[in-house]
């Protein structure tokens, strides 16, 4: 059973906010223990400050150690003045106050400890035949310096899950890369256009039994947040947490619109500085766009593609899963989550071995300040931002294009349409 608060027609005020967070932590066995809070980075709206002051509040006189895990991926890591506006205080040298914040560390094995295994017959059940592979479970060795472990994230709509948040704080945001590509190619070869806000998926499933194997005990917080504000807030096992915080997410973050768009422009925020991250403008869109339409990702402050994984996507390109799958001998060394990211970003679509042909089933276009050379090389759409007047295309549902401001967080479906497993 989960404590909390959530509601489809109002924002919680900050005493109930409060008043949740103390209610919850009342509950964990945690006088004189090391506490680990496992939180997000700066790609997920979150009100990280005012979580960390409540801990701070609730927990700092109790705890023995109260520190945070900076949930990365494969994500960049993030600087000291980047932590410090993550949490709302300043952090040196990886320090707040008391509390150390550690980056996640997902390229270096040394940070690694192996739980587990998840054998090809657990997965084979799991994925109804679509995998069978025996799986390591690697999780950064940092959660075994401390007692109780505390997720804190938000739960929004998610390509490769879902539904974010829950166990996902553990696979991929702390684990090694060998389940991180599982579960991202897991979750390409199902598609994003029927995986993202479909409630359970079987890549749920694989990270909730990876999650079964960690021998801390482990509580989370999972929030419901738009952004002008936060909807719902429940505590409890990673599992309960998430299922009541996607239930509401569910009603809070999808979109229903009468029909499909031929053009949609997904205006990009800040907090999103690469394609990795900002590709959520396509993932979440994909479902709204007719065939043979068009999204624009429309953010000029965009220079790179991938900080991270820049080079192996220059190799590979963009392309649809099928692409991948029909050439698999090609592309099998790749790594999982590079390819699904770039299934993804091209969306559904088609490929002919024998002509070499491949026929997307929308458009996807760069308006950003990566080079129209680059956009090529990589497959995708090239448009100058300088030519885009975003006044001009706003209020043109009726003429079938869209104009999305800060998108990335709320999935557009088509309603009525049948797009879930």
């Amino acid at each position: 059973m989960t404590i909390g608060l959530g509601f489809t027609d109002r924002y919680l005020s900050e005493d109930e906010i409060r008043a949740t967070v103390r209610a919850a932590l009342e509950t964990l066995r945690v006088d004189g223990k090391r506490v680990l809070i496992i939180i997000p980075d700066g790609t997920r709206t979150m009100p990280i400050p005012l979580m960390a002051d409540l801990f701070e509040e609730f927990l700092g006189g109790r705890a023995k150690t109260l520190d945070y895990l900076v949930a990365l991926g494969t994500h960049q890591p993030m600087s000291d003045a980047q932590l410090s506006r993550l949490i709302g205080r300043p952090v040196v040298n990886g320090q707040a106050g008391g509390s150390r914040i550690f980056n996640h560390q997902w390229n270096d094995p040394a940070n690694f400890t192996h739980i587990g295994d998840l054998p090809a017959s657990q997965i084979a059940e799991i994925t109804s035949g679509l995998m069978e592979q025996d799986v390591p479970v690697k999780l950064n060795r940092l959660i075994f310096d401390y007692d109780q472990l505390i997720v804190c994230g938000p739960v929004f709509p998610h390509e490769v899950v879902g539904f974010s948040g829950g166990n996902k704080y553990f696979f991929p945001g702390i684990a090694g890369p060998e389940i991180i590509n599982f579960t991202h190619w897991l979750g390409a070869v199902i598609t994003n256009y029927k995986v993202i806000g479909s409630g359970y998926t079987p890549v749920r499933a694989v990270i909730d039994r990876a999650a079964s194997l960690i021998d801390r005990p482990k509580a989370c917080f999972a929030l419901v947040v738009s952004h002008p504000g936060l909807s719902g807030i429940y505590f409890g096992s990673p599992e309960e947490a998430w299922q009541d915080a996607a239930n509401l997410s569910a009603q809070k973050h999808i979109v229903y619109v009468d029909k499909a768009f031929q053009s949609v422009i997904s205006v990009m925020p800040e907090m999103y500085d690469d394609l990795w991250t900002a590709a959520k403008g396509m993932y979440k869109m994909e479902p709204a766009v007719a065939d043979g339409g068009e999204v624009i990702i429309y953010a000029p402050h965009i220079t790179e593609v991938s900080y991270t994984h820049g080079d192996l996507i220059f190799q590979i390109g963009y392309h649809c899963r099928d692409y991948f799958l029909k050439q698999w001998e090609q592309f099998k060394l790749f790594p999982g989550g590079v390819l699904a990211h770039s299934t993804h970003v091209k969306g559904m679509g088609q490929y002919d071995p024998a002509t070499g042909i491949e026929t997307p089933r929308i458009r996807v276009t760069l308006a950003t300040g990566i080079p129209e050379a680059h956009c090529r090389k990589i497959n995708l759409g090239y448009r100058d931002p300088a030519t885009i007047d975003l006044r001009a295309w706003q209020g043109c549902e009726n003429e079938g294009i869209l104009v999305v401001p800060r998108a990335g967080e709320m999935l557009y479906r088509v309603r009525g349409k049948i797009y879930e497993l």
